[in-house]
Order: structure tokens, then C-alpha cells, then sequence
């Protein structure tokens, strides 16, 4: 019998929540279980299994993220861009960091073309087309820059930046400033 109110929607949500409280790895169905007060086995007339549960978690970020990005890019161009871009991805990791994680969840080929995914990779070319990049360096700074956001964001919501007196935040501006300049000075082949 399914419980009234439980949907897979609630429960989707309830597991984002989850990992954001406790960290993705640790998101389960029985977790989630507990947080709805009903026993393991009820949950699964909603979900297969737990790597349903994680594959639903990781394509509710991603969708989420691409939203908050498309919102802060829309109408900018350039390094205006760019900083907009890295600005709303760093915000989203930091607010929510078992979502965030989620979304670095490798998915199978038929999942990730029907998920947010490809609207990631379109938007990060769309800053592109300010700094007049052809292929293949295109998808070479694409993946510079998505290698920048992700390894910065992850070394500070680890505490890795915390050990040095610069400022956290005007490191980011540098970065950024450093990944301007590198896209506007792409070098020849």
C-alpha cells in the first residue's frame, strides 16, 4: 500500500535535502525511511533502488544548477559572463553541497542526454562565443573551465584554503581574472 503523501517528488526532495545535511555518500533508502517514518520496503513501490534514489537526487541538481546559471548569464556576455557563470556554480556548491556532489554523479549515456546535463555544456559555450573560440579549442576551454570551478570549489568547501591569511574571495577574483585573460589569449595551435 503506498503511503499518502509520499511521492516520488517528496522523496526526491527529501534525499537532496538529505545530502545536503549529511553528504551524498550517505543518502539511503533507509535514511530516507526514517525521515518519512515508514518502513524500507514502502519506499520502493516509488523507486527501484538506491542508486534510483541517487540517479533522481543527482538530475534534480543538475537541473537546478543549470536553472540558477542560465538566470545569472542571461543577458551578459564576456567576462561579465564568465564571472556570472562561476559566481552562480560556486553559490550553489556552497549552498548546497550534497546536491552539488550528486551532480558530479556519472550517469549512463541514455540518462545524462536526457538530463540537464547538455544545457551545462551549451551555456559554458555560449560565454565562449564572447572570446570568438573555434573548435577544438572551444571544447578545450570548456573543459579548463569546468576543471577551474569544480577544483576550486572543492578545495575550499573542504577547508583546504583555510590555512593560508589571504582572502578566500579575492583569490576567486583573481582566478577569474587569470581565466579572462587566458580565453582572450587562447594560444594557436
Amino acid at each position: 500500500m503506498v503511503r499518502a503523501g509520499v511521492t516520488v517528488e517528496r522523496l526526491t526532495r527529501a534525499a537532496a535535502e538529505l545530502a545536503d545535511e549529511v553528504g551524498f555518500d550517505k543518502v539511503t533508502v533507509a535514511a530516507l525511511a526514517r525521515r518519512f517514518g515508514v518502513k524500507e520496503a514502502s519506499l520502493y513501490s516509488h523507486i527501484r533502488n538506491a542508486h534510483d534514489l541517487k540517479t533522481r537526487v543527482a538530475l534534480l541538481a543538475l537541473a537546478e544548477l543549470a536553472d540558477e546559471v542560465a538566470a545569472a548569464i542571461a543577458g551578459r556576455a564576456g567576462k561579465d559572463a564568465l564571472v556570472a557563470f562561476a559566481g552562480a556554480y560556486r553559490s550553489y556548491a556552497k549552498r548546497h553541497p550534497g546536491r552539488y556532489a550528486a551532480a558530479r554523479m556519472e550517469l549512463d549515456l541514455e540518462t545524462a542526454r536526457a538530463s540537464a546535463a547538455g544545457r551545462h555544456a551549451e551555456m559554458t559555450r555560449a560565454i565562449l562565443r564572447g572570446y570568438e573560440l573555434a573548435e577544438p579549442d572551444q571544447t578545450d576551454a570548456v573543459r579548463m573551465l569546468g576543471g577551474m570551478f569544480h577544483g576550486f570549489v572543492s578545495l575550499e568547501t573542504a577547508g583546504a584554503f583555510q590555512h593560508h591569511p589571504r582572502d578566500i574571495e579575492a583569490s576567486w577574483n583573481r582566478t577569474l581574472d587569470a581565466l579572462d585573460a587566458a580565453l582572450r589569449n587562447w594560444p594557436p595551435a
